[in-house]
This record gives structure tokens, sequence and C-alpha cells, in this order.
């Protein structure tokens, strides 16, 4: 029952996150975006609008101002995030990143030189980067809309990769449950990461995602050493969070 109301929480968390970027979305659209039915996405809908998170009409829906308002402080803080996270590497570092946007994000800003990036990604393929920066893909079986790189193919490249520094996004982080995520199949890849980064995890999460906990755990509290944040993260669990020993570093627009 738990990790129903954790899946449901999640996926409404989705569709809020997908109308911020979005002027408008149509049912059917989130319906086949989510991989859920028509009358799934209807009850979200209805469920956000009685928070006051969207406005549906005929077909669709869309963020109330709001919503569509706090997408600033969560756009700037991700960048923020991605900024922060590309002044940890080195030059001649080897990293993981999963198919996390933020993770994927900082790569534009890495000015280091002859820094090798391996991730599950594919949107790496046509993304920014530095110009110290190669990319190599995992490769595996491609999941839309994340284009995300799992299945067998995919763990078995990575069981004989190692990295010195993991930067791994997640759908929720908390001092009870870990971090989690909202998709199955890409649980076994994330914890390869983990595990093969032979100095440095990091785990970036902007401080909607702090306290919560998502579908599927892709490590304990107790492997997660490190957490990049934001100012707005709740202080009360970030404190639980420190004192389970994760390293808290928190950007703020000040900072930048």
């Amino acid at each position: 029952m738990k990790r129903e109301r954790a899946y449901v929480e999640g996926r409404r968390n989705q569709i809020v996150e997908i109308l911020q970027r979005n002027p408008e979305v149509r049912v059917d659209e989130l319906a086949k975006r989510l991989d859920v039915s028509v009358i799934t996405i209807r009850r979200d809908l209805q469920y956000l609008e009685e928070n006051n998170l969207v406005t549906r009409f005929y077909g669709g829906a869309k963020a109330t101002e709001e919503t569509a308002g706090k997408i600033d402080d969560v756009t700037i803080y991700r960048d923020l995030i991605a900024k922060y996270a590309a002044t940890l590497i080195e030059n001649e570092d080897t990293i993981f990143i999963n198919t996390s946007s933020n993770a994927l994000h900082m790569i534009q800003y890495i000015d280091r030189e002859n820094v090798t990036v391996i991730t599950n990604n594919g949107k790496a393929i046509n993304h920014e980067k530095g110009d110290g920066v190669s990319i190599i893909l995992t490769g595996g079986e491609l999941r839309y809309p994340k284009e995300a790189m799992v299945g067998d193919f995919a763990v078995r490249n990575l069981q004989n990769i190692f990295a010195k520094k993991a930067f791994v996004g997640c759908s929720g982080i908390s001092s009870l449950t870990g971090m989690t995520t909202e998709i199955a199949n890409e649980v076994n890849v994330n914890q390869l990461m983990i595990e093969h980064a032979t100095q440095e995890v990091y785990i970036l999460a902007d401080h909607t995602k702090i306290g919560r906990n998502s579908s599927f755990i892709s490590c304990g509290i107790h492997m997660v050493k490190h957490l990049i944040t934001d100012e707005m993260a709740p202080k009360e669990e970030l404190e639980l969070l420190r004192e389970k020993g994760v390293d808290i570093h928190q950007v703020r627009k000040s900072d930048f």
C-alpha cells in the first residue's frame, strides 16, 4: 500500500513537472508518456486541480499561475546544482552519470581536461558539453521518453567498468528509505554506478525531492555520502540525513 501510494504521488509530481515545462498538455499525451490509462490521468488531474496545481480543460490541462511560478525557482536551483557538481570534477576524471536530467545538465559546465563521462542517458549524444569531455554510452535497450539505456546489456557492460566519481540523480531521497526512483528497470544500473565509483558518489536532488520516497530503492541511505541540494530543502530532513552520515552540499542563489 505504501509503495503504491508513493508510485501515485511520483506520477502526479511528474505530471506537474511536465505541465510546468509546457503551456498545456492533452490527456492522451500524458497517458502515453507515463504509460498509464486515460482514466488514470483524468483522476490524477482531478486530484491536482482540487489542490490548485493544475487547471483542467476539455481533453487536457495546464499549470496554474502559482504552479508555473514555482518552476522558476526549481529550474534555477537545478541549474545551480549542475554547476556546482561540475566544480567537483578534476582533470583526467572518469565519471558516471545516470539518466537524471540534472546530472546530464552538468556536463555542459565541465571545464576540465580529458574528462570521460560514462552514462546510460541516450540524450548525452546531442547534449552540449565542455571541450574536454568525452562521452561513452553504456549501450542497452533504449527506453523512451527518457532515452534511458537499461536491461541486461547495459548491466553487463557496467559490471566491467569503474569510475572515480558518480553523479546520480533521483526521484526522491530520505533518511528512512535512501535514494529512490520511479523507473524499476533503472535500479540495477544506478546500483552499479554507485557501487563502482572508486572515490565519491554524489546524489543530485533539488528541494522538491528531499524527504520524498519514490517507488523503487536504488540504494540505502548508508551508501549515500554526499548530497547536493539547494537552500530550500527542508531543514528537518537534512538534519536527519546528516545524522545518517550524509555530507550536505547546498547551493544558494547568491552563490552564482
